[in-house]
């Protein structure tokens, strides 16, 4: 909870997420059910070919990555790519960008409860529903503790994961080179059953946007740089080593995947490296795998609930989501955030209680398309932030700028465009332009309807000669502003003022661009120095004038202060959108029967009622 006045100290948060823990976030984020399991499906539908699919998905994914890194280093984010899109495009691309790569997010959190619980249902004989919700429930236990919960839960099991990766390929490769026993060198699976392409060289293409979909979680690395330390740092290492780990957990394991078992050995659901161990005669197979995957599911589902709060949470900070879910437990976590992400994954986990036999390769191919727009965006933004940002910021350089970066943006709308041909892919392609669709609306129609702003009718004017007048301070306002609204209450300078400045991370600025394990400090420093920064200047030109902190709700800080000082009239400085909520003046003029002043910091215009 954030202090109620100023006697209230901030509460002591106990650090964010460490570089170690960063940089194993990085390695290990990529590397979820989308491989273990999902990529089963692809070689399936694809045939050994899938190798080639991977790749070009790999050298896309490399591409945004290194131009996602580029901009977060230079102007590190809680929002990342959100921030960027809207500081390149404007108001609606990061509105867009938010709210569809959340909704992508708390889906893969509703899919990796799915898919592990039908790992564990490998050794527990239980209803598929009744593990997925024990997974949730763990995994949402574990982001409300801390972030260094999370970060520490992030570094042992993505090592557990990375350390399957690498034994399976150097096994593997012993395996399909001659090195194993009473095995030769054999590369025939890749020609045989159908050849390279059984079902045509379209359906490499067909499936970018799948695999695409499976490779998202290397941007979760921006994200949480905000809650590290030093996050320029954190970003330019994060990035710098995305060529290898696509290169080896994707490209690697895919092709030996393709070599070693026949493709049209895959079934949807069952992960391939099961087949491909008990192949090679490794013993309890099935068991080793199917516990290394769990691990993986487990970090992928945590991880992806992290993603998801996080962009809810600037979101909010934006006033595009209710303001409630920027609310900081005394841990440092985004409780409200994280709880409202969850839902949505207990409710895919309801949905494979009633569809079991379709959720699973349903919610692999659902958000295919979102995840291409949202890179399509991620692309442009640098192709236009880069001209605006001072060569000394650019830590990480986009390779070959301009012209990679307009053929990556190019390779994406390709892909969009493909799949608009695709007859496999076609669906997906209108749900994600739907989407679309309806964020834009939510975005454009509230602003519509609010229009211009009217006068309003004024029923208690200020008089200019007020006694006590109470200033809720809840935007930042130049001193120019201020005074010209205290003229007219007080022309002739003899009343008493008294300043409440509510520690709102929210109207503080402090939630979009500071990590919510810190953003307690920042947002009662960032609060102190705007009520210091009025008694100075009030007290200045000879106004008696006094303040204090109020609650993080504007509403309950004015309540208190009113109480405390008696004013006989009020001016307030607000100037947030009301979407989602009713305005703070319109609530103060309904419930206080004396004049209000209303400051619009930034607009000459005033309104009184």
């Amino acid at each position: 909870m954030l202090p109620t006045h100023e006697t209230s100290g901030p509460t002591a948060l106990r650090g964010g997420l460490s570089q170690r823990q960063l940089n194993m976030i990085a390695l290990g984020g990529v590397i979820g059910a989308g491989l273990f399991v999902g990529s089963g499906v692809i070689i399936g539908e694809t045939g050994p070919g899938a190798f080639i699919t991977y790749a070009l998905c790999g050298v896309l994914v490399v591409l945004v990555m290194r131009m996602l890194g580029e901009m977060a280093t230079a102007n590190p984010s809680t929002g990342s790519f959100a921030d960027y899109a809207r500081q390149a495009l404007g108001g609606w691309a990061g509105f867009s960008v938010g709210w569809l790569y959340w909704y992508f997010w708390v889906v893969v959190v509703g899919f990796e409860a799915i898919a592990g619980g039908a790992v564990l249902s490998y050794w527990i004989n239980a209803p598929l529903w009744l593990l997925s919700g024990v997974l949730m429930v763990a995994m949402t236990a574990t982001n409300l503790f801390s972030v260094a919960a999370f970060g520490e839960f992030e570094f042992w099991f993505a090592g557990i994961k990375i350390a399957a990766i690498v034994a399976f390929l150097a096994l593997g490769s012993l395996f399909v080179f001659g090195f194993w026993p009473r095995h030769g060198l054999d590369f025939s699976n890749l020609t045989a059953h159908g050849g390279f392409f059984p079902h045509g060289v379209g359906t490499v293409f067909g499936a970018i946007s799948v695999v695409i979909a499976a490779m998202v979680g290397a941007e979760v690395a921006t994200i949480a740089a905000a809650e590290t330390a030093n996050p320029e740092r954190a970003v330019a290492r994060a990035t710098k080593s995305v060529v290898v780990r696509i290169v080896i957990f994707y490209l690697g394991s895919v092709f030996l995947l393709a070599v070693i078992v026949p493709w049209d050995a895959e079934r949807p659901g069952v992960s391939p490296y099961v087949a491909a161990l008990g192949e090679m005669g490794i013993p309890a197979a099935g068991h080793i795998m199917n516990a290394v995957v769990l691990t993986a599911v487990l970090s992928c589902l945590n991880s992806g609930l992290y993603t998801a709060s996080r962009m809810l949470f600037v979101l909010a900070a934006r006033g595009e989501a209710p303001m409630e879910l920027v609310k900081v437990g005394r841990r440092g976590v985004p409780y409200l955030a994280i709880l409202a992400s969850s839902i949505v994954g207990f409710l895919c986990v309801i949905a494979a209680w009633l569809a079991p036999g379709a959720v699973f390769t349903f919610l692999l191919k659902s958000s295919g398309s979102l995840v291409l727009s949202v890179y399509l965006v991620i692309a442009i933004s640098q192709i236009v932030l880069r001209r605006r940002t001072p060569p000394a910021r650019l830590r990480v350089k986009m390779w070959l700028f301009p012209g990679l970066s307009i053929l990556t943006a190019a390779a994406l709308l390709g892909v969009l465009v493909l799949m608009a041909f695709d007859p496999n892919a076609r669906m997906e392609l209108w749900l994600g332009l739907l989407s679309w669709a309806v964020v834009l609306v939510l975005y454009f129609v509230p602003r519509w309807r609010r229009g211009p702003a009217k006068a309003e009718a004024a029923t208690h004017q200020p008089t200019g000669r007020a006694n006590r007048v109470l200033v809720l301070a809840n935007k930042n306002v130049s001193t120019s502003e201020l005074f010209d609204v205290l003229r007219r209450v007080d022309a002739q300078q003899r009343a008493e003022y008294f300043i409440c400045v509510p520690v709102n991370p929210v109207d503080t600025g402090q939630a979009e661009r500071t990590g919510p394990v810190f953003v307690l400090d920042a947002t009662v420093t960032a609060a102190r120095e705007r009520l210091d920064a009025i008694l100075t200047a009030m007290q200045g030109i000879g106004l008696s004038a006094a303040g204090e902190l109020g609650d993080y709700r504007p509403l309950r800080a004015l309540d208190a202060a009113v109480r405390r000082f008696r004013p006989d009239q009020l001016v307030i400085a607000e100037a947030r959108s009301a979407w989602l909520r009713l305005g703070v003046v319109d609530k103060v003029r309904a419930t206080y029967p004396i004049p209000v002043m209303h400051v619009v910091p930034g607009q000459s215009a005033l309104s009184s009622a």
